[in-house]
């Protein structure tokens, strides 16, 4: 490991043992003054927040942003506590799950099972609670920082999952894994390059959504669920959600399938709305019209 990345590693062992709910606290002031210091973010979120909300008056919705902003902040903060403890000890975190017998369910039938992992909540602590249940392989896009990976392996452990690189050997070993009754993972909400998705709903509003995990559960059968670790107030832990996946995700035509996809994200982040990754520019680029181009002055 690189000495600059083993000292990063050092250090979230150090800020580790703080306690969840001062890390949040501190997380939440951060995610408050990002408010006053960095207005791409601010704007993209009140851009997203009027697209999922448009029925709230100017003082309700600027509530909500203040609130979005502070469970942002808690994401980046509380990441200290689940890298810098460990795997193992990050699990305690955790205080309950809903819908694990609907994973318990989709792992005995062995027909693979293809988890849906929406940007919301603590999704790193969410791939721990899964891979102490099963091996299980993610896709994902390399970080632009090589020593990042090292430091992923070093703090997940013996709870890593297998890392699959999005490409198309990648997408075969999905295949595999899910014939052999195996489980993967994929972040239903990322979105994909031109010509690898297709437009569906979201919140009401177009948004290019990836083809991808339809075509995995239609051609393998393999089971759908849906996931995220929910945040709780005042430092208390996670709640770890299972969700079945709307009926029409393995349809054949793939925009109601997509469509379905879309369905179902919206339904983990109506359970924890403002854990959901606001910022992201979901509905820009690829022919759309971009709701996030700011008006200019005459």
């Amino acid at each position: 490991m690189r000495p600059d990345i083993y000292l990063i590693y050092l250090l979230l062992r150090l800020f580790g043992l703080l306690p969840l709910r001062l890390l949040h606290g501190v997380g939440a002031a951060l995610g408050r003054l990002t408010l006053w210091w960095h207005g791409r973010t601010r704007h993209d979120t009140a851009v997203n927040l009027t697209i999922a909300r448009p029925g709230l008056d100017p003082a309700a919705r600027a509530a909500l942003l203040r609130e979005v902003m502070a469970e942002g902040g808690k994401s980046l903060t509380e990441i200290v506590k689940v890298w810098g403890a460990g795997a193992e000890r990050a699990l305690g975190l955790v205080r309950e799950v809903r819908g694990g017998e609907l994973f318990d369910a989709a792992l005995a039938a062995g027909k693979g099972v293809i988890i849906a992992a929406p940007h919301l909540g603590c999704w790193e602590l969410l791939n721990y609670w899964l891979c102490s249940r099963t091996p299980m392989a993610i896709l994902y896009r390399p970080p632009r920082i090589a020593g990042v990976e090292q430091l992923l392996r070093k703090v997940r452990g013996a709870l890593a999952p297998e890392q699959v690189r999005a490409e198309g050997a990648g997408v075969r070993t999905l295949y595999k894994r899910l014939a052999a009754g195996g489980t993967v993972g994929i972040l239903p909400d990322q979105k994909p390059r031109a010509g690898e998705g297709e437009f569906a709903p979201f919140y009401g509003r177009d948004a290019l959504t990836m083809v991808l995990l339809p075509r995995l559960a239609a051609r393998t059968g393999a089971t759908v669920l849906f996931a995220f670790a929910e945040r709780l107030p005042h430092g208390a832990g996670f709640r770890v959600h299972l969700l079945p996946a709307p009926a029409g995700l393995d349809d054949a035509d793939p925009q109601r399938a997509c469509a379905a996809l879309n369905r179902g994200v919206e339904a983990c982040v109506e359970r924890a709305f403002t854990q959901y990754q606001w910022h992201y520019r979901r509905w820009s680029g690829h022919g759309l019209p971009n709701p996030y181009v700011r008006a200019t002055r005459p």
